[in-house]
């Protein structure tokens, strides 16, 4: 074991109630105890992008834009970090080049220090803009491996892939482990050789869905990884990631111990239960959330997606359908070229099971997502696709195969124009509000402004007052 102290991300104000409360978490429930997260001495806190841009805007009348802002000033001394989806940004297509840099270099103004940047399909053209406006603009390139296990995914396929991302510019390399496949025995294992292999820090990302992850944290410790991504215990575990308490309360007086103070700690964490509760009383946070789920274990498929396949057979009424389709997901997924099942890839794969096994011919039916990721829109998929499952669906389409990105053409012009024309926004930042989700921001706006306006009125009202 390597003789020095174990870094910790905190994901409390991002992905853990990203993953347990649907991205819920008010700017007000998380400015009582900013200053004192900012003493605790994390290697960084994740508390921006993932669900929590869209979210804003979507459901808490919130602009995400001064949600960081308000963090970073009640946050000076720590690091935060966000989740970006590589050239998708936080949306769910691809997005021209000029978008991304944009988007990159006002993240890192606003506040932002650490740009964990990962593709869904590990194709590294998919990110090499990001990671380059993230060095241009001084921010700390984290790059990920999206983790998933099949025929083609093995030790060799990740390490090289680190190899090539640490080549590319990255800071800090990334096991991003989002669906809790990666077990301890694998875990120390797969640290070992990218320590072997890469100079860059190592930090990995799991949950604890399927009761494995503080065990996979431990193993990955004696490996030598360098950061691990905790949550505080009020949004710990279950689909969250492993409570950030028990592992500091583990490694405790070891070589390894990390430095924290668990006193802090809970001091911190009594504000969160108190917020939690709130949220269980609210019904934004389902405790089911909490139990631990083998299924991910035995059929590879993420618990977002095992809800997803679940309602869309209700909505069909054909519940019974159940086990043939988690037969099915496999079989699409070796047709596709074993995409790793994360968004938007698992929602793909989940609905072209549903709907094979549904019109009880495969391939009968087919979205035009599936269609997108056979013709190759959303980059080189990992292993050779079944040609004909892609003749059946797209025909003689012509599969792309340079760069997607590089058939769009530069379009931070053209949002702007169209925002000026419809009288909308007041920033850079707007414009790439808008840019990522049109109809979204365009309703945000509107509330946003009437109430500054209502409020500039009322200012004005009172200085006229004093006179």
């Amino acid at each position: 074991m390597e003789n020095k102290k174990l870094f910790i991300t905190d994901t409390i104000l991002r992905d853990a109630h990203q993953s347990q409360a649907a991205t819920r978490m008010k700017i007000e429930d998380m400015i009582p105890v900013l200053e004192k997260l900012d003493k605790i001495g994390y290697w960084s806190v994740e508390c921006w992008g993932g669900a929590t841009f869209d979210a804003c805007m979507r459901f808490l009348n919130e602009d995400p834009w001064e949600r960081l802002r308000t963090i970073k000033k009640h946050m000076p001394n720590t690091k935060l970090q966000m989740l970006l989806r590589g050239q998708n940004l936080l949306g769910y297509k691809h997005y021209a080049d000029d978008v991304v840099e944009a988007f990159v270099a006002k993240s890192i103004e606003n506040g932002i220090d650490v740009i964990r940047i990962f593709d869904a399909l590990n194709d590294v053209r998919n990110i090499e803009q990001a990671i380059k406006a993230t060095k241009k603009y001084g921010g700390i390139c984290e790059a990920a491996l999206s983790y998933t296990e099949s025929p083609v995914h093995n030790e060799e396929y990740f390490v090289n892939l680190a190899k090539e991302l640490e080549s590319m510019g990255a800071d800090v390399i990334c096991i991003k482990d989002m669906a809790n496949l990666l077990l301890p025995f694998d875990a120390y294992s797969l640290v070992k050789k990218l320590k072997e292999n890469v100079k860059c820090p190592i930090h990995l990302h799991t949950h604890n869905t399927t009761g494995t992850g503080d065990m996979t944290y431990l193993m990955a410790v004696q490996a030598g990884v360098d950061i691990v991504d905790c949550a505080l215990s009020p949004f710990a575990n279950g689909t969250a990631n492993p409570a950030t308490e028990a592992l500091v309360a583990t490694l405790k007086g070891t070589e390894r111990d990390t430095g924290l103070d668990l006193t802090a700690l809970s001091e911190v964490a009594a504000h969160f239960r108190t917020v939690a509760d709130k949220m269980k009383a609210e019904g934004t946070l389902d405790p089911k959330v909490l139990n631990v789920d083998t299924k991910t274990l035995i059929y590879q498929v993420p618990g977002g997606m095992l809800s997803n396949l679940i309602s869309q057979l209700k909505q069909a009424n054909a519940e019974d359908k159940y086990y043939e389709v988690l037969d099915e997901v496999p079989r699409v997924r070796k047709d596709f070229g074993y995409p790793p099942l994360v968004t938007p890839t698992s929602q793909i794969v989940g609905t072209q099971a549903v709907l094979n096994v549904l019109s009880g011919e495969r391939y009968k039916m087919v979205p035009k997502e599936s269609k997108a990721v056979l013709r190759g829109e959303y980059g080189k998929l990992p292993a050779p696709v079944n040609e004909e499952v892609r003749k059946k669906a797209i025909g003689d389409d012509k599969v792309i195969t340079c760069r997607p990105a590089d058939l769009l053409e530069p379009e931070l012009e053209k949002y702007a124009s169209e925002m000026k024309e419809k009288g909308i926004g007041k920033s850079a930042e707007d414009v790439l509000s808008y840019a990522l989700f049109p109809q979204v921001a365009e309703k945000f706006f509107a509330i946003r402004d009437k109430v500054e306006d209502e409020n500039e009125v009322r200012n004005l009202i009172v200085e006229d007052l004093s006179i």
